[in-house]
């Protein structure tokens, strides 16, 4: 796809959707209905440099975010973080859609505290299909945040500006986290099928012949194959397990390494390089650090 429209600052992206002129150069709130951007047909990129948390209705046209198409039609809402694309078709028709989009660049919560853990909020890296579904009542509560910071955003720039709209900002995101926790909850039941699955994955993974050809499976394959995002998909995991995916390839890498360490006469090194690692020592720290005792203490004590 050639088409690709970058976007690098606030005003550009005013400019854009066919808005006045940005109250603060590093944060917006748009107002979807009003948009009166001019895209072009067929589908091409939009990447920007802003985190973005947007809630979208009843919206005419496709719109793709990673993998999957984003559908509108529930309200639900999406956290994307800078540089990733999405790609959008409106077709002959004009791009229409209802709802609000919270757009704001890393520069303003760089000095704050904000910026040093906004890496902890995952939700910004899902994929479209793992978008948070929110009650009406929850809407309204992420909306009246929203208004304290077009509140802020109309007042003249002072001294507080930064801190207050920071603080809000950081106050929507730890609803959205409580949000999550509650989507995570509410979809236990398939959430415990989706874990069999992974766990079943993983098992025919250490007892397959992939293990030795491709060594330990990393969190971005065992996502890729779980058709999730690897911080959705560790994030469901600790939710209901209390074990990230990282933690879960651990346990069954020394449940798999204490079955051949007791059931067969090869030697540690031997095993390691079995359960795809170049070098024993890392092997044998890895397994050292999850029990307490190195590989060959276990089969001695064992």
């Amino acid at each position: 796809m050639d088409n690709i429209i970058k976007i690098n600052t606030i005003s550009e992206f005013h400019q854009l959707i066919g808005f006045e002129k940005a109250k603060h150069p590093l944060i917006t709130i748009i107002d979807y209905a009003k948009m009166k951007a001019d895209y072009p047909q067929g589908p091409f990129k939009v990447v920007d440099s802003f985190y973005s948390i947007s809630l979208k209705d009843n919206c005419v046209g496709e719109m793709q975010y990673g993998r999957n198409k984003y559908d509108f039609q529930e309200g639900s809402l999406l956290c994307k973080g800078p540089e990733q694309a999405i790609t959008i078709d409106v077709g002959e028709e004009p791009l229409d859609a209802n709802g609000w989009g919270l757009y704001f660049h890393p520069d303003l919560i760089r000095r704050s505290t904000l910026g040093k853990t906004i890496k902890d909020y995952s939700f910004f890296s899902y994929e479209s299909n793992e978008a948070l579904h929110l009650s009406d009542n929850e809407k309204e509560t992420l909306e009246e945040i929203l208004d304290k910071i077009r509140l802020e955003l109309k007042q003249n720039i002072d001294k507080h500006s930064q801190t207050l709209i920071i603080s809000n900002i950081e106050l929507l995101l730890n609803y959205c986290n409580r949000y999550y926790d509650r989507q995570f909850i509410t979809r236990e039941n398939h959430n415990k099928d989706l874990i069999s699955k992974f766990e079943e994955l993983l098992a025919d993974y250490f007892t397959s012949d992939k293990v030795v050809n491709r060594g330990l499976p990393s969190v971005k394959y065992c996502a890729e194959q779980m058709g999730f995002s690897p911080n959705y998909l560790s994030d469901l995991l600790k939710k209901d397990t209390g074990k990230n995916t990282q933690e879960h390839i651990h346990y069954y890498l020394i449940e798999e390494a204490k079955n051949r360490l007791l059931n067969s006469n090869i030697t540690v090194s031997e095993i390691a390089y079995n359960l795809g690692f170049e070098y024993p020592q890392h092997f044998s720290k890895i397994f050292k650090k999850k029990t307490g005792v190195t590989p060959a203490s276990y089969r001695n004590v064992n």
